[in-house]
């Protein structure tokens, strides 16, 4: 930076998460925790959340409107995978939709492989305290750069590891609400 100016290729944006913002997804381990009263503050749910898987271009939109070139966002695992290597096409062909929106507008997509949710099947399984998690980890994400890699260049594959750790292994108050120091150092 020179003289308080960015470099002409900056990357200006904002970001999501998809259980956080799109809506009707009852499949992953938050959508469970939320329906367990005094989990969430008001029993507040996710349910319509911002209503962005059906209005995302309008999103998109205004997000442009404000001078943004990139945007990040999380792809939903448990709407991806339902079941154990059970890849939805419509559920890819949506995030397909969904980031060939940003390059029509001249964004940049920076997708998220996982932000804090995992899909019901995982949960029940163990979640991130069971070595076979990480294997189906590999699996969504090698699927998902398949179909996706040709829109976005940047990625992340997990949001905020430690988070999660700590939240939902040391301090229970994220799922699965466990309590246990060695499972939280096995998640890490």
């Amino acid at each position: 930076m020179i003289a308080g100016r960015f470099p002409e290729n900056f990357l200006w944006g904002t970001a999501t998460a998809a259980h956080q913002v799109e809506g009707g997804n009852r499949g992953n381990d938050w959508w469970a925790w939320e329906q367990v009263p005094g989990h969430i503050k008001n029993a507040d749910t996710s349910e319509r959340a911002c209503e962005q898987y059906g209005r995302y271009a309008s999103d998109f939109d205004l997000l442009r409107s404000l001078n943004q070139n990139a945007h990040r966002l999380s792809v939903e695992w448990s709407r991806i995978e339902p079941a154990p290597g059970e890849f939805s096409k419509a559920a890819l062909a949506h995030y397909r939709d969904v980031l060939q929106a940003l390059r029509d507008r001249g964004m940049e997509p920076m997708v998220t492989l996982h932000h804090f949710t995992n899909p019901t099947w995982i949960a029940k399984s163990g979640g991130w305290d069971t070595p076979q998690t990480a294997e189906y980890f590999a699996r969504y994400a090698e699927r998902v750069t398949d179909e996706l890699g040709d829109l976005t260049t940047l990625w992340i594959t997990i949001n905020e590891p430690t988070v999660i750790a700590y939240q939902g292994y040391v301090r229970g108050e994220w799922p699965p609400g466990t309590r246990n120091l060695g499972a939280a150092a096995r998640v890490l």
